[in-house]
């Protein structure tokens, strides 16, 4: 049994579209892309190249496979190679071909393909941007872990993590904050929910 972790950043409003840039995901009309650019620094990037520190596969809905597969192949970014050399489980109802190297369909309804690959021996899953199929997952409590970069802003509107999902508790196993006010913050699933009332007998 492997894990499958959820790498995402996101506002203080739950968005996660499109922070790298403009062209990245402009769907929906969506016009704030790159908004999480302004606020890098040497926490971030030490933050970012821990996910490749240790062998991974990667689970992505199509419209991110094809934003990282018009990008990595080509790049000379120091972790193209390890992105390229991973397996891909692309989830996609439209598709029947992938380009990319290593990339592979996730079989039959996704909910049932995915759990047949954490089922597996191998690497930890890893799921980016992918924020369509992220909603799938987390109705059928297939995700393991969040390792969430929260960034202080809002924006209103844009695709967001948690979109209608089921309710469910979190445990927090580490937290740090940047120097840019970005807090990075490791979530587990399977906790309860502590309800209660403060209202007097």
């Amino acid at each position: 049994m492997r894990d499958l972790i959820v790498y995402t950043f996101l506002t203080l409003d739950g968005v996660m579209q499109a922070p790298g840039g403009p062209e990245e995901d402009p769907s929906g009309d969506f016009e704030h892309g790159g908004w999480s650019v302004g606020y890098w620094d040497e926490q971030i990037e030490t933050a970012m190249g821990e996910p490749m520190s240790k062998p991974f596969d990667l689970v992505l809905g199509r419209e991110t496979y094809e934003i990282f597969a018009a990008h990595w192949p080509d790049s000379d970014d120091p972790g193209a190679d390890l992105l390229n050399r991973a397996t891909k489980h692309v989830a996609s109802t439209t598709r029947n071909e992938l380009e990319w190297e290593n990339s592979k369909l996730i079989e039959g309804e996704v909910p049932e393909g995915v759990g047949a690959l954490k089922e597996q021996d191998g690497p930890e899953l890893q799921v980016h941007g992918s924020a369509n199929l992220i909603q799938t997952l987390l109705e059928h409590g297939l995700i393991d872990e969040f390792r969430l970069k929260i960034y202080p802003l809002v924006l209103g509107n844009g695709k967001r993590l948690f979109d209608g999902t089921v309710p469910a508790g979190l445990e927090l196993t580490s937290s740090q904050v940047s120097s840019t006010g970005v807090i990075m913050a490791t979530y587990r699933s399977g906790a309860d929910i502590k309800y209660g009332s403060f209202a007097g007998d």
